[in-house]
């Protein structure tokens, strides 16, 4: 796995083994995760029981009944004890997992940024996200990664704008619906990959029109990872965007 750093807001890495892998990887092996906030609280703090009241109790109850839920403890003002925090689960996952992977995101989110009054962690099936700042619904431009597979199509002059159609059509679809969620597929002909796959999808604290946007900025940022590669993702704090050659979610 190599890494590098564009700029302060965007981490890009790629995978050394096909994202194939990934897919098929336990489901609570971290995808990556961001300490975002530099300022920390103590373990005795209010601000720490009510974080922890958060990741145990709150929204791993919240969100799995629909695969969505936010939260928050204690109160704002002077004694910045407040902590809110977000839950996602991909459209796709059953119940049962989306409360597996809260979980594990919750206990992971403790030990990776013990001390950090912001912080985010992404896994395949599921994302979880806190803050001491009122994030709902205003689109996560800051905590963003790339992954992308390794191995080159063929033909990239004709694959890259077929990557793009697909995933601007979910993006569209994505907008439009409750969930804010789409997956779809689109023929490529003849060649070793008959068909392209993609998914859209944002936390449902956004409206629909700044789901689009952000789905659409992260297909903007495709170029800058994933050019000519046959399987890529934008995953971001309030959406992603993701594309493959082989079915990616479950029937």
């Amino acid at each position: 796995m190599s890494f590098s750093k564009p700029n302060p807001l965007f981490l890009t890495f790629s995978i050394l083994l096909p994202l194939i892998f990934l897919h098929a990887a336990n489901a609570t092996d971290p995808l990556f995760h961001f300490c975002f906030n530099k300022e920390n609280f103590t373990s005795n703090s209010p601000f720490a029981k009510n974080l922890n009241e958060l990741l145990t109790n709150r929204l791993p109850i919240k969100v799995p009944p629909t695969g969505f839920g936010v939260s928050s403890t204690g109160q704002g003002g002077g004694g910045n004890s407040q902590v809110n925090g977000l839950g996602l689960c991909r459209g796709d996952v059953s119940t049962e997992s989306c409360k597996t992977c809260v979980a594990d995101a919750a206990k992971e989110l403790q030990e990776r940024c013990p001390y950090n009054k912001g912080a985010i962690v992404w896994y395949d099936n599921c994302l979880l996200k806190y803050s001491d700042g009122n994030f709902f619904g205003q689109i996560d431009s800051g905590n963003r990664f790339y992954m992308w597979n390794v191995k080159d199509v063929d033909n990239p002059e004709s694959f890259n704008p077929k990557v793009k159609e697909l995933l601007s059509g979910l993006s569209y679809k994505a907008s439009r619906t409750s969930k804010l969620y789409a997956t779809g597929e689109l023929e490529l002909g003849a060649g070793p990959d008959p068909k392209l796959y993609g998914l859209a999808q944002c936390t449902r604290d956004l409206n629909g029109m700044d789901c689009k946007k952000c789905l659409d900025d992260a297909i903007s940022e495709l170029p800058n990872c994933c050019t000519g590669k046959i399987g890529g993702r934008v995953v971001g704090g309030s959406c992603y965007v993701r594309y493959e050659v082989y079915s990616i979610v479950d029937a």
